[in-house]
């Protein structure tokens, strides 16, 4: 993994450090999958405080450090603000079809249960 050279700095995976079997786990869980969902809508990069999911803060923050710390996701900070983006280009060279792969189960998962 990268180091972290100051606070505001945080470690991420380089793209050839990314495996399948870490991204799949990361995108194993619900909270985890609905921020990848809204990520891959979204036409820029969201803030932490943007997500209003149904978990703790603590629980909230251990959901994108999952996603950052196994490549799904890329987190800067802009001021305080933490943002996220979705690593979907690395996603993409290493795993073509994965991501869209697993987006169009999750958004037919959603449908057919109606949570949108």
């Amino acid at each position: 993994m990268t180091t972290v050279t100051s606070p505001r700095v945080l470690a991420h995976p380089t793209r050839e450090e990314i495996r399948l079997e870490n991204v799949l786990h990361a995108l194993s869980d619900p909270m985890r999958l609905r921020v990848v969902r809204e990520l891959a809508r979204a036409e820029d990069k969201l803030s932490c405080s943007h997500f209003d999911l149904p978990v703790t803060k603590s629980t909230t923050t251990h959901h994108f450090r999952v996603l950052r710390e196994n490549g799904v996701i890329q987190q800067t900070y802009q001021g305080t603000a933490k943002m996220n983006g979705l690593r979907r280009d690395d996603l993409d060279a290493l795993f073509p079809g994965l991501l869209d792969s697993v987006l169009a189960a999750a958004g037919g998962q959603a449908e057919r249960l109606g949570e949108g």
